[in-house]
């Protein structure tokens, strides 16, 4: 990384006559506005960054989602929301990926113009109507609130994932990405171990198949409820500063006509982006498959909250494998690239040839009532390779995420256009899952779910490919990042500086 000599530095804006403290960092010295966020702190001899650094900004909106889409996955991972009858999880997840997928190609808009504390809070709150809808269905079986909740967490959850996605993508220096990718990752995972640890601990002596009880979902209700009440504690992304001393790219737009004209302007300065729209449509497909065609399918209620810590724990460990082979030192990214296209690749082959084995062994009929048949519970017989099949999709699962969210920020540093591609991500994602879990409602054969999910990842792949070989560069240059246009404002301090993994601090902004 680039130093900062004395009059290269980069001065953040402050109040006349507020007095800066220094930092010293790589050999330069930092000056900072004299305020807590920039202090940074001691703890057990450890040296930990300022308040409004992305790491720890990073940490709070992964500890967000760690509580709100943590405990949404934990309870989804169950099968059927934790109900034996999976009507009102299908249709209310039909609601929900419905109204995230239009959502969510505006969402870059709508986060841009609300602000990230926002969008994120606002999110929060969804996840608790929908959590709040299953402790009502427990006890009124209404199926409207379920479908309305599934509906209203669309819209929220559009905003929460284009606000984390933006922060994610754009706070990190290029050289940092795919660690920040992985650590937000683990994080937000852990929360959905936590989460399934909780049916699990009330229902491990429970060995038929059930519905879970009421205090599952209370327990979910308060963790999703103190999320949304955590993204208060974020701050604005321009107060936001590197270790270098460089700031986030911001953009400033004076209407919302120029902020939805920015989805266009996206798609024509990067119309190699739609290239990567069909593994976006594949990152949410499968998920119906794992959780209701496999995990709900063909195991009991403690075997399925089972199933769903060790699914987590190796979300947790994927994305830290491929997090940090991303990030890589003395590989050029480009190579890294290419590596992770070949890495996919060969998992999506291995893990869902191994699931095709499976999958041949039972049908909707087998375990359907009325077959006289048990679902499998732990101590079954046979249960090992099932068991050790779900670790891997989840596995797989975490290592397609991180690699999409790394291949898109190694595409651009531009905050608006970042949010702007997080934004068609989850929203195309979505419109894949509002599918499948329709498809799953109206009975479709397993079989045929899964030859869609093989064939989809493998084929998104190799679509991809040429945007992974001929636009993802070792670096993108700032000329690349930055666009003025009459409209849009670039919040950028007149001295601050972009450093980069190949460049010297270069010309001012």
């Amino acid at each position: 990384m680039a130093t900062l000599s004395t009059d290269d530095k980069a001065t953040p804006p402050h109040e006349v006559g507020t007095p800066d403290h220094s930092v010293r960092e790589h050999g330069g010295t930092l000056q900072l506005p004299n305020s807590w966020k920039y202090k940074p702190f001691r703890f057990l001899g450890y040296k930990f960054p300022w308040f409004a650094s992305p790491p720890v900004q990073l940490v709070i909106v992964s500890f967000v989602c760690f509580m709100c889409p943590g405990m949404f996955n934990a309870l989804n991972g169950m099968g059927g929301g934790g109900q034996l009858d999976h009507r009102a999880n299908n249709k209310a997840n039909t609601a929900l990926y419905s109204t995230f997928a239009v959502v969510g190609f505006f969402a870059g808009t709508f986060t841009n113009k609300l602000g990230i504390r926002t969008a994120l809070s606002f999110g929060g709150i969804g996840y608790s109507i929908y959590v709040g809808s299953y402790l009502s269905y427990n006890h009124q079986k209404n199926l409207g609130f379920s479908i309305f909740a599934g509906a209203l967490l669309g819209v929220c959850a559009g905003l929460l994932w284009c606000a984390q996605g933006a922060i994610m993508m754009s706070y990190p220096p290029e050289h940092s990405k795919g660690r920040y990718i992985s650590w937000f990752w683990m994080i937000f995972n852990l929360g959905a171990v936590i989460g399934s640890l909780i049916p699990l601990g009330q229902n491990i002596h429970q060995t038929g198949d059930t519905t879970v009880n009421d205090g599952t979902y209370i327990g979910f209700l308060i963790l999703t409820l103190i999320g949304a009440g955590l993204a208060w504690t974020l701050v604005d992304a321009k107060a936001v500063y590197r270790d270098d001393g460089s700031k986030i790219i911001v953009m400033k737009h004076p209407s919302w006509k120029s902020e939805l004209w920015g989805l266009w302007e996206t798609i024509q300065s990067d119309p190699y982006i739609v290239a990567l729209f069909p593994m976006f449509f594949a990152s949410n497909w499968f998920y119906t498959y794992h959780f209701s065609e496999v995990n709900a399918a063909y195991f009991n209620v403690r075997t399925r909250a089972l199933n769903g810590v060790v699914y987590y724990i190796m979300q947790i460990l994927g994305a830290y494998i491929f997090g940090f082979a991303l990030d890589a030192k003395g590989v050029r990214r480009t190579t890294r690239a290419k590596g992770a296209w070949v890495a996919l690749f060969v998992l999506m082959m291995v893990i869902w040839g191994g699931g095709y084995a499976f999958q041949k062994t039972y049908t909707r009929a087998t375990f359907a009532e009325g077959s006289g048949r048990e679902k499998k519970d732990w101590t079954d017989e046979g249960f090992g390779g099932p068991f050790v099949l779900y670790m891997f999709y989840g596995f797989s699962d975490a290592a397609w995420q991180t690699c999409v969210y790394w291949f898109m920020g190694a595409l651009t540093n531009n905050g608006r256009k970042l949010a702007n591609f997080a934004g068609f991500y989850k929203g195309i994602q979505s419109a894949g899952a509002a599918i499948t879990w329709r498809l799953d409602d109206i009975g479709i054969p397993y079989m045929n779910m899964f030859a869609s999910n093989w064939a989809l990842l493998v084929g998104s792949l190799v679509i991809a490919l040429p945007v992974i070989l001929w636009k993802v560069e070792d670096t993108v240059s700032l000329e690349k990042d930055i666009v003025f246009t009459d409209e849009t404002i670039e919040e950028v301090a007149p001295k601050a500086r972009v450093a980069t993994a190949n460049e010297t601090l270069g010309e001012k902004v």
